[in-house]
């Protein structure tokens, strides 16, 4: 099968016959399967799918509301597509355009293509605004220069997209995850449009989530297989920092100088187990990813391709 188009819907039970329509008639010259993933939706979402889906559909329900990236990955999971499209089930996103970027992917020799809203219609405040800072800090603090990291719309090779390791609520670092992958990637224009039915699921709210997961994101970019360089070198300098200060006040108190009401000598016991705790969580760390490795038999690594002479 050519494509899969993955679309995690929650409560959007007046927009699927449009949903459905719009599939049709952009995808009508592709092989091609529709995975919709109900995130436990309380309306009348999964009947109306049920009623109106096309043959070479199919619906996951689950048993209740885990989050889109959650979702998504049930939704590639189960897809059987050599490219799988992630889109969003509000018809905000256009499929017409994922003809436009498999093109792209297939004439660039791309595994991702992502799409980047051109004209986005939504809220300037409580959308716009927000998602322009969290993209701009995103970009800065990984390196992972992709311009809207918000944009549901893309397009990845199977082998990609079913080993980005989705979780939480890590769909908005896709592009990340990309590239710890090692996939080529690039981001194209798509349409976007304003909202038909219902109102978006997703507000203000979620800032706090997304700064959160930068946090993590930022973490294991870097340090992800290798922890003890951070929480090392973080300790040895907090540790000699705090042994200076402690052994500048023994040379004070030899001289015959009272330090027993000094800050200086808390700051630097403090500095000192703070030390000591940092390498010791280093050391914790560097076995739990150990053992995460070795436990399911994973490689650090992912092998491209081996080329055999005899």
């Amino acid at each position: 099968m050519k494509l899969s188009v993955v679309i995690p819907v929650m409560n959007e039970a007046e927009s699927i016959t449009a949903l459905f329509e719009a599939l049709d008639k952009a995808l009508g010259g592709i092989d091609h399967e529709i995975v919709l993933v109900d995130d436990g939706s309380t309306d009348s979402t999964v009947s109306e799918i049920t009623r109106l889906a096309p043959p070479h559909s199919r619906l996951v329900v689950l048993n209740k509301n885990y989050g889109q990236t959650t979702a998504m990955a049930a939704g590639i999971d189960e897809a059987h597509g050599d490219l799988i499209a992630t889109m969003d089930g509000d018809l905000q996103n256009d499929p017409a355009d994922i003809p436009m970027m498999i093109r792209h992917l297939e004439e660039q020799g791309l595994d991702v293509v992502v799409g980047r809203r051109s004209g986005r219609k939504d809220g300037m405040f409580m959308r716009k605004i927000p998602s322009k800072i969290a993209n701009a800090l995103i970009r800065n603090l990984t390196n992972v220069h992709i311009r809207d990291y918000g944009c549901t719309l893309k397009v990845f090779r199977q082998e990609v997209a079913k080993n980005l390791g989705l979780y939480g609520e890590l769909h908005r670092f896709i592009p990340v995850l990309v590239q710890l992958y090692g996939a080529r990637m690039e981001e194209v224009d798509v349409r976007h449009h304003a909202r038909r039915f219902g109102k978006s699921k997703y507000g203000i709210g979620r800032t706090l989530k997304v700064m959160s997961d930068l946090l993590f994101m930022v973490f294991f970019q870097k340090w992800g297989q290798k922890p003890m360089h951070l929480f090392g070198s973080l300790g040895f300098i907090t540790l000699f920092a705090g042994l200076a200060i402690n052994l500048y006040l023994l040379v004070v108190k030899i001289l015959g100088q009272e330090i027993g009401g000094r800050p200086l000598l808390t700051l630097g016991v403090i500095m000192t187990f703070i030390g000591i705790q940092l390498i010791t969580t280093g050391f914790i760390a560097e076995f739990i990813m150990r053992t995460y490795y070795e436990s399911q038999n994973k490689k650090p690594y992912i092998i491209k391709q081996i080329v055999d002479k005899d």
